[in-house]
């Protein structure tokens, strides 16, 4: 990561961002389908796809990885914050 966090190493649709964020969060493949309101078999898909583009071997690497290019936020890590206003 010697250019820094600028450049996201592969390229990912809004859906399956958002599926890593319910990841990181620590749904699983079922919960994440109720939530999305699509199949378990397209989120066990996404995540597979996920998987093999991120080159990444399972749920918690890929956490890891998310955290990583700054693509989830967890309890206030890894997360931007804007500038106070000054009163």
């Amino acid at each position: 990561m010697a250019g820094g966090k600028s450049e996201t190493p592969v390229s990912l649709s809004d859906r399956e961002l958002q599926i890593i964020d319910l990841v990181a969060a620590g749904l699983t493949n079922q919960e994440i389908a109720v939530k999305l309101e699509i199949s378990k078999r397209t989120v066990d898909n996404h995540i597979s796809n996920i998987l093999t583009k991120t080159e990444t071997e399972n749920r918690v690497a890929l956490v890891r990885w998310a955290l990583q290019w700054g693509k989830v936020c967890l309890n206030d890590v890894n997360c931007c914050s804007l500038p106070k206003q000054i009163e």
